[in-house]
């Protein structure tokens, strides 16, 4: 995990370990400094600034294993600052009644919560007893009102510094498509893999998943290659399109709890003459496309947390990496809903 720093922030975000006040002066620093490099106004930074102070308070008053990722997050006309917070800690019984102002546990004015709510332009959190609590927020200089159907997150190595696992996320000629992508090995050369890859998918052309993985693949050839996996949700027809090379774990999710697993063929993208084929799933309103690396176990079931998938799908994700995900690789992990 990344040890405490103030270095710039890059788009893939850095994470935090947060265990005592030293680190969350540096989140809030590092905070600081990236909603200026986005030129936020001075209020919502110093809005920012009480954001990143509450959050790592409460990671370090009640969390077990506190982790924060801060990182750069985009809108048509401007950017802002999210973070995730995630822990292992006893968890919340109710997130209403813990972001009412004057409830505590631990002594205090018991406006924490509250204020993270009350500054952010967005934000979701899930939480259970015993098991922890995720939360995410962002902060623009105006509200976030959309409702987004697509969240991921990455984590490097225990050690390292980048992620060779990346995703992405475009809308070209209505389509939309997500890619998920592990670049071979870890450190930056895996990274550098992935970086191809997610230059190629967002230059690709409108077309079906299993084109664009051909594309990803032709594009790749300078790198030491990638798993990687296209998915193309499209619920006005019912139907999920999903293309895929190596070890990239596909699942839909459906409204009554089901799993179908999704196909990635044998292969390698950017190297040897990998066989792309495309495989149609049934993908209907309700349902959620789950991608992630085999850096995380595939054992989790979405029965087991009660109430997630009402959650934003970056909280989904978020929940799956710290249960499922391996400090001894990298990993990532994409959501996307279905939409009406």
């Amino acid at each position: 995990m990344v040890p405490v720093t103030v270095e710039p922030v890059t788009d893939r975000g850095t994470w935090f370990r947060v265990e005592n006040g030293s680190a969350g002066s540096a989140v809030r620093r590092a905070a600081e400094r990236l909603g200026s490099q986005l030129g936020l106004p001075a209020g919502r930074i110093a809005d920012l600034a009480i954001v990143a102070a509450e959050l790592t308070s409460n990671l370090i008053k009640h969390a077990d294993d506190g982790l924060l990722l801060l990182r750069p997050v985009r809108r048509e006309l401007d950017a802002g600052v999210e973070m995730v917070a995630i822990d292992t800690g006893p968890g919340m019984v109710d997130l209403a009644d813990s972001a009412r102002d004057g409830h505590s546990t631990a002594g205090t004015l018991g406006i924490g919560l509250g204020a993270i709510v009350r500054q952010a332009s967005w934000f979701d959190a899930y939480s259970r007893p015993g098991r922890g609590t995720v939360i995410a927020v962002r902060v623009f200089a105006a509200p976030d009102t959309a409702a987004s159907w697509v969240g991921g997150l990455t984590r490097p190595l225990t050690g390292e510094t980048v992620s060779g696992d990346g995703y992405a996320v475009r809308i070209v000629d209505d389509r939309r498509q997500v890619m998920v992508s592990d670049g071979l090995g870890h450190g930056p050369l895996a990274a550098a893999a992935t970086d191809a890859a997610l230059a190629a998918f967002r230059d690709a052309p409108a077309a079906s998943p299993a084109e664009v993985v051909g594309h990803l693949h032709r594009s790749m050839s300078h790198t030491r290659g990638a798993a990687l996996a296209v998915a193309e949700p499209d619920p006005a027809a019912g139907v999920l399109r999903y293309a895929g090379l190596g070890n990239i774990t596909g699942v839909v999710a459906t409204g009554d709890g089901q799993r179908r697993g999704l196909v990635s063929l044998p292969g390698i993208a950017g190297h040897q003459r990998p066989v792309i084929r495309q495989y149609d799933y049934p993908f209907e309103v309700g349902s959620l496309l789950v991608m992630h690396t085999d850096g995380v176990v595939d054992r989790w079931q979405l029965a087991d947390y009660p109430g997630l998938t009402g959650r934003a799908p970056l909280v989904v994700a978020a929940t799956l990496l710290r249960d499922a995900g391996i400090r001894r690789d990298d990993a990532g992990v994409l959501v996307a809903r279905s939409w009406s």
